[in-house]
This record gives structure tokens, sequence and C-alpha cells, in this order.
């Protein structure tokens, strides 16, 4: 194929040096495939969608133009860093090999690098944005951005170093507490999160869902499952209640039910069978009793 390179075959890089941050001295090298293994916890979805149809063609057309950026993770063994999408349509199309970058990286080093070549692309779900922002933010406060700021920014003890949602934010353009939300979201179980990505789920709904514990988040989701989307003031509801007391997954469906947009809350009456004998003869059965009850209501019903 003529997409496939020599082994060890050197490519000068250009185009790509402001992308991966290449320096002067860095090429590209021929790597195999089967040496490369997905980055860990890598929170971006690779799909077979029209986009990556598209890569597909052009890759088939013009090759990689772009190297993957790879850091060595033993011997002869590489980790992704920048580049799944790539390599998953190089394999679709049968190539054994891409041309990478290899640069020896920290962890923190490696996932800030991942989470950057990624952030900025179109049409992100919130899932991808949720773990990429918090592991992009525990990497940050690793290599050292403080997070003993106020909310304005400003340090509570003498020392320059940022904080580091606010770091955050600036980078991928987004407020403090945008990223914030965004974060509680990896609270959520999966089947949830899914539900968001989905657009089943609006977004600052599932903020208020990621501080429920997760086995009644469990019970929201058969809920959702069978009745549809929830709404705001019925989620705000649900943990007031939380708060008062013990819930259960019926006590948590009435809730649901009767706090519904325009529905009024449903009201139960009751009375016993003891009250009840005091109005009719004794010989008179259950049902006799309801058929009369019901009678005289329709009556009733009918001079109002």
């Amino acid at each position: 194929m003529s997409t496939k390179l020599r082994a060890g075959q050197k490519i000068k890089l250009k185009s790509v040096e402001e992308l991966l941050g290449v320096t002067n001295e860095e090429s590209a090298l021929d790597i195999e495939i089967r040496k490369i293994q997905p980055f860990k916890d890598h929170p971006f979805k690779v799909q077979d969608d029209v986009k990556m149809q598209d890569l597909i063609e052009s890759i088939r057309t013009n090759g990689i133009l772009s190297p993957v950026l790879l850091r060595p993770v033993g011997f002869d063994r590489y980790e992704m860093v920048s580049g799944h999408r790539r390599m998953h349509a190089a394999e679709i199309l049968g190539m054994e090999r891409v041309p990478a970058i290899i640069r020896d990286m920290t962890d923190d080093e490696a996932i800030v690098r991942m989470v950057d070549s990624n952030i900025q692309r179109e049409e992100l779900l919130p899932s991808e944005k949720a773990f990429a922002y918090k592991m992009k933010m525990e990497a940050m406060k690793r290599q050292g951005y403080r997070s003993d700021l106020d909310i304005d920014g400003t340090s509570r003890q003498n020392g320059t170093r940022s904080r580091a949602d606010w770091e955050l934010s600036n980078q991928v353009g987004e407020s403090a507490r945008q990223v914030q939300r965004y974060i509680r979201l990896t609270e959520l179980i999966p089947e949830l999160l899914d539900y968001v990505d989905q657009k089943r789920i609006q977004f600052t709904v599932a903020v208020e869902i990621s501080y429920i514990e997760q086995e009644i988040q469990r019970w929201l989701y058969a809920y959702i499952k069978d009745n549809g989307m929830v709404k705001l003031n019925q989620i705000s509801i649900l943990r007031t209640e939380l708060q008062a007391g013990a819930m259960t997954e019926a006590k948590m469906i009435t809730l649901l039910n009767n706090s519904q947009p325009g529905k009024l809350p449903s009201s139960k009456l009751t009375f016993t069978e003891k009250k009840l004998r005091e109005y009719f003869p004794p010989e008179y059965t259950t049902t006799q009793m309801r058929n009369v009850i019901e009678k005289l209501l329709g009556e009733w019903k009918q001079t109002q």
C-alpha cells in the first residue's frame, strides 16, 4: 500500500510542529501499530461515524500527514498520547505502521498533552469533557497549581502559582464554574452519563443528580427509562426530601410523579371498614356498601 513507510524511515516535520509542540530536533519514525497501546482511561470516544469515514478516505488518498504522539512505556512498547482516531483509521485500512513522534513524558505531562490535543475538537460529548477536565485538573494540581485560593483567584497565602480550575478554564475557554459542573458529571453512574450524551437528560439536571448517591441514581435511571426526561424542579425536590430522611424507590417514584410540572399532587382518602359499618346494616357486604357509596356520590355530583 502506498501509505506504508519503510521501517525506520524518518520524515521531516513542517506543518505539524505547532500542533504537537515538536522541536526542530524531533522527527517522526515509522512505528508498528501492534506495539502501541491506548492511553490509560482515555476519555475521548473513537467512533465509526461519518467523520471517521472521512478520515479513512483522507488517509487512503494522502497517507497520515500528521504523526501520532507516543511515549515509551517499556522495551519497544509505546502508549498513544495523541492520535487514537488516526491509528483506528489506519487499522481499518490494514496498515501495520504509523508515523509517530516518540517523546519521554511523565504521567501528568502525558495527560495534559493528551487532553490538549483533543479538547478543541468540535462536538465533544459531555462525558468526554467531564473526564478530560477532571484528568487534566488533577494532573495540574499534582504539577503544582494551587487549590488554596479564593474564588476570585487571589491567594490566601503568599505565593504566585495560579488556581488550577481558573487556569484550566482559561485554557479551554469556559468559566471556572462551568468546568466544575462538567467535572461533577463524573459522579454519575455510567447509564445516566450515557443519557446525558444522548440528550435524554439535560445538562443542568445531570449536575443536580450527580450529588445523589449511586443507589438512588440507579432508581432514577430506571424511572427515566420508563417515564422519559425529568425536570430540574423534580430533582431539587428529591434532593430536599433526601436531606429530610430515608428514601425508598416507591417513595421516590411517587415524589417524581407528583412533582411533574403542571400536575397536581395526588391525594389518598381512606375509610376503615369499621367506620363504614356505622352507616350500613350489619348484613351488607363490602360490595353492597361500595355500590351504595358510588350511587350516592353520583347523585351528589349531579346536584352540584
